[in-house]
């Protein structure tokens, strides 16, 4: 497939795609992880749904990360630039409200 994306002209269109993906997920992920750490922390949440949220955490940017993989290493690697793109997204704005 990388190969026809070379040719035609579309690959960085297609890498590009693959990072705002990759920080959507990243944003969506981390914004799970700071809500759900608070809920425990807080109480909130018993530890069968600690135990629920991380499962579905992982699996969803684990399923994610084994599509860009299945579509070769550039993908993998845009979509893991833009996880990280995300977090600091997160962070920062998690700096900003404390």
């Amino acid at each position: 497939m990388m190969d026809w994306l070379a040719q035609s002209g579309w690959l960085l269109p297609a890498l590009g795609a693959w990072a705002l993906g990759g920080a959507g997920l990243g944003m969506v992920y981390f914004r799970v992880l700071r809500h759900s750490a608070g809920l425990i922390v807080a109480g909130e949440a018993g530890p069968g749904w600690a135990l629920l949220m991380v499962l579905f955490r992982l699996a969803g940017m684990g399923g994610v990360l084994l599509i860009a993989a299945m579509q070769g290493a550039l993908p993998l690697l845009a979509v893991a630039f833009g996880v990280m793109v995300g977090r600091q997204v997160v962070m920062r704005q998690a700096k900003g409200d404390s």
